[in-house]
C-alpha cells in the first residue's frame, strides 16, 4: 500500500491503513531505517498534538490593570505546569513548540494560544498524561481554558511477535546478503504506530541515510539494491 500524507499525519489514509492491516499476517513499512547502520524500528514513541486558547479579560495596562486578566500570564503558568509533565526516564516530552497572543502592549492580554507536541513511549504513559494536558484548570476565576487535539499515533510497543519479525529479518539479512542487521528505538512516529496493535509491525525496512527533515538530510544510494533485497527475502519468507 503506498500513500503521500504520513508527514501530516496521514489523515485521509489512516482508515484504510488500519483497515488493511486487521486482515494482515504481517506489516512491513518503509520508512527510512534509524541512521547510516541501517537499523530497523521495533519500538516507537506515540504522538500527538494538543492546542491551548486561553480567553482572558482586557483592560488598559496603565488605566485600569486591576478590572483585566492576562491570558498570557496565565498561559505562562500553565506552559510551566504542561512542561513539569516530561519524564524522560519514562521516555514522556510535552513541549510548547509554539506561542502566540496579545493585542497591544499597553492592554491586558485577552487571548494567548500554545501548541503543545506530546511523545509517550508507553499506552501506560499515554492514559496518565493525556487527561492531565486536556483538563487544565485555569489559576485566575475570570479566565477560560479550552484544550483540543488528541495523541493521533499510539506508541508502537516492541512485543514478542515483532522480536520475531526481527529476528527472521536479521537471519535472512546475514545468510543471503551478508549484512548484520540492528534494531533501535525511535522517538518519531509513522503509520507503523496504527498497524503495531493490530498485526506484527517491522518499521525502518526503507533507504539508510541521516538527517531527517534537516538541510543535510540524503540517503545512500548504494545502499538501495540492499534493502529492495532484504524486503523481497522478507515477501518470499512470509509468502510462502
Amino acid at each position: 500500500m503506498m500513500t503521500s500524507d504520513e508527514e501530516l499525519g496521514s489523515p485521509t489514509s489512516k482508515d484504510y491503513i488500519i483497515e488493511e492491516a486487521k486482515k494482515s499476517d504481517g506489516v512491513f513499512v518503509l520508512e527510512p531505517s534509524q541512521g547510516k547502520e541501517g537499523a530497523l524500528k521495533t519500538a516507537r514513541k506515540g504522538v500527538g498534538t494538543f492546542e491551548i486558547r486561553v480567553h482572558g479579560v482586557p483592560s488598559h495596562a496603565g488605566i485600569d490593570p486591576e478590572k483585566g486578566a492576562s491570558a498570557i500570564e496565565e498561559l505562562a503558568e500553565q506552559i510551566t505546569y504542561l512542561s513539569s509533565l516530561t519524564d524522560l526516564e519514562k521516555g514522556t516530552t510535552v513541549n510548547v513548540g509554539l506561542i502566540d497572543g496579545g493585542s497591544q502592549k499597553n492592554v491586558i492580554a485577552e487571548d494567548a494560544h500554545a501548541v503543545v507536541d506530546v511523545r509517550v513511549q508507553t499506552k501506560e504513559e499515554m492514559n496518565r498524561v493525556v487527561p492531565l494536558i486536556q483538563n487544565l484548570k485555569p489559576h485566575d476565576p475570570n479566565i477560560e481554558i479550552t484544550v483540543t487535539g488528541e495523541i493521533y499515533r499510539p506508541p508502537l510497543e516492541r512485543t514478542d511477535d515483532i522480536e520475531r519479525l526481527f529476528e527472521k529479518a536479521k537471519s535472512l539479512a546475514h545468510d543471503y546478503l551478508g549484512i548484520e542487521l540492528i534494531e533501535e528505538f525511535t522517538g518519531g512516529g509513522s503509520d507503523a504506530n496504527f498497524t503495531a496493535s493490530l498485526a506484527p509491525t517491522l518499521d525502518g525496512l526503507g533507504a539508510v541515510g541521516a538527517g531527517a527533515h534537516a538541510h543535510h538530510e540524503h540517503c545512500v544510494v548504494s545502499e538501495m539494491p540492499k534493502r529492495s533485497a532484504l524486503l523481497a527475502l522478507l515477501l518470499i519468507e512470509y509468502g510462502k
